[in-house]
């Protein structure tokens, strides 16, 4: 018999101090993000700092195909609710950008400003605006708490408008968050303040998902276990609930690189995204 107990919560959900040479992230991102701005600014498809909201951060950056596009998608950066924007990511766009969809990118206010159910509103907002640009299908997908935010999106307590909502294809989390309860043993907690009764509200594993959801849970094979487990754990509750679900881990890949695919329209991650 094998026990599991975690003894260590901060050392569970730390990212940079277990993967080899992680100091080259964010950096990594910095230029070839800039560069797909530069190159889709240049020609004309690309249109930065989109208000959707009051807030300062409550901008997106949209990055159109060279036709008229076939759906949109949203992407939803992560940094645990605490750190990071849109502009770092933008390269991320290129997959599905290429692939004939539009690509909306949202900033968020970060804790301590906000409590988290606050950003799953602000997103909620983000997305409104996004779909009524550009029609067709739907696809969310985020990173880490941007995988948090991407797959609250499609619970019965959605924030999104019902016609917004019926629009979603599929909803793929990349390395999420699904499950807060664990958070609030983390030193985190200080700034995110994640209590009890918003971990109940806002955990997407704590919740139903909405009729007709299809999720696909996607990690890499290099993430700390918890990552991992928190994977299995939605895709896992969700089939028992009604959902269409499916759960990947990637050979090689952890937290940092895992996102990678997205940039390469042959890559599975970018054809599973777009997938109808």
């Amino acid at each position: 018999m094998i026990e599991h107990r975690i003894a260590d919560w901060n050392n569970a959900y730390a990212n940079g101090a277990n993967i080899a040479g992680s100091d080259r992230w964010p950096a990594a991102w910095a230029e070839p993000a800039q560069a797909f701005r530069d190159a889709l600014s240049a020609q004309g498809r690309a249109r930065f700092d989109i208000a959707y909201g009051d807030r300062p951060r409550n901008r997106f950056d949209l990055f159109l195909p060279d036709a008229v596009p076939r759906g949109l998608v949203v992407f939803i950066h992560g940094g645990y609710w605490l750190e990071s924007d849109k502009s770092g990511w933008s390269h991320l766009a290129k997959g599905a950008v290429s692939s004939g969809f539009a690509v909306a990118m949202p900033s968020y206010t970060l804790c301590p400003d906000i409590r988290i159910a606050g950003i799953v509103s602000e997103i909620g907002a983000a997305i409104g605006k996004a779909a009524a640009m550009v029609e067709g299908p739907l696809m969310l997908t985020g990173h880490s708490a941007g995988g948090h935010l991407a797959t609250r999106m499609v619970t019965t307590t959605t924030p999104l408008a019902a016609d917004v909502a019926r629009r979603i294809g599929h909803v793929v989390s990349i390395s999420g968050l699904h499950d807060l309860r664990p958070l609030m043993r983390t030193g985190m907690n200080e700034a995110l303040a994640i209590d009890e009764h918003e971990a109940l509200t806002e955990s997407p594993a704590l919740l139903r998902p909405m009729d007709g959801a299809r999720i696909t849970c996607w990690t890499g094979g290099g993430e700390r276990s918890e990552f991992l487990r928190q994977n299995a754990l939605l895709a896992n509750i969700w089939t028992g609930l009604g959902a269409t679900t499916s759960a990947v881990v990637e050979p090689d890949r952890h937290h940092y690189d895992i996102v990678d695919g997205l940039a390469d329209p042959a890559h599975p991650l970018t054809r599973l995204l777009i997938s109808e």
